[in-house]
């Protein structure tokens, strides 16, 4: 009887968890994204081309607008004498 629970709890903590069966009280669970239940190996997945020039096309407008909101907020904390440089850098 204590035989037939424990298998029991371990195909349920094996298949909701994710633990391997193998090591079931290990603390960090693992997942097994190479095989199916069935045993079968999956396919490999589908890989999205991100060239350089794809790459560029995103970090750039981004990387000026960052600058212009920057630029702008400085000026904006300079007028209301919020945050103003000392001029005695001798």
């Amino acid at each position: 009887m204590a035989l037939g629970t424990g298998s029991l709890f371990r195909t349920l903590l094996t298949r909701t968890v994710g633990l391997n069966s193998r090591n079931v009280n290990a603390a960090a669970p693992s997942r097994n994204a190479v095989t199916s239940t069935s045993g079968a190996i999956l396919p490999k997945p589908e890989k999205t081309p991100f060239g350089l020039v794809w790459m560029t096309a995103i970090v750039v407008p981004f990387l000026y607008l960052g600058t212009l909101i920057s630029k702008n907020f400085a000026a904006v904390l300079e007028e209301h004498d919020i945050f103003v440089p000392d001029d005695d850098d001798d």
